[in-house]
């Protein structure tokens, strides 16, 4: 009974050690949690008539015009504050999984930022980035497509007033 009773001994002490490890690694939590409500990253497009900031998640938090910008074509305005757009949410989801990966490192085997810069690249179609903050090359824009005369219900998210 007593190498059963040492044996029990054994495991319960490998199961608080096991405990200690995770309490250890997740200690940070807060604080990471706190860092990424704070996150902030401010991105200006090539040609410096439009500031975007993104927060966490991406979420755009301040979008800024310069009076170059109204002296720029719409469509071309509008293609560079997608692009800035773009540019800053991309930044803020890179350093946000910056953050993570300082939390955690590689407790858990898994390199969040470098996911997030594969995720993006496949989305954008290009190749993934390093976390730099090297101007990104814009993306061309797609012409909207005009609604037919006959849709009076369109909801998309095209222009609202029309050039006649």
């Amino acid at each position: 009974m007593s190498a059963q009773m040492d044996e029990l001994i054994a495991q319960f002490q490998n199961f608080q050690s096991k405990v200690r490890q995770a309490e250890a690694r997740f200690a940070g939590v807060g604080d990471m949690q706190e860092r990424i409500a704070r996150l902030e990253t401010t991105v200006t497009s090539p040609d410096g008539t439009v500031t975007v900031t993104a927060g966490a998640g991406g979420t755009i938090t301040d979008l800024r015009l310069t009076a170059g910008a109204t002296r720029v074509e719409a469509g071309q305005l509008a293609a560079t504050i997608m692009s800035t757009i773009r540019r800053a949410a991309a930044a803020a989801a890179q350093q946000q999984a910056g953050i993570v990966d300082e939390t955690f490192g590689d407790a858990f085997g898994v390199d969040v930022s470098a996911q997030v810069r594969e995720a993006q690249a496949e989305a954008f179609g290009t190749a993934a980035p390093e976390p730099a903050s090297e101007p990104q090359p814009r993306q061309p824009s797609r012409p909207a497509r005009r609604p037919a005369a006959e849709d009076d219900d369109d909801f998309g998210q095209g222009p609202i007033l029309r050039r006649s």
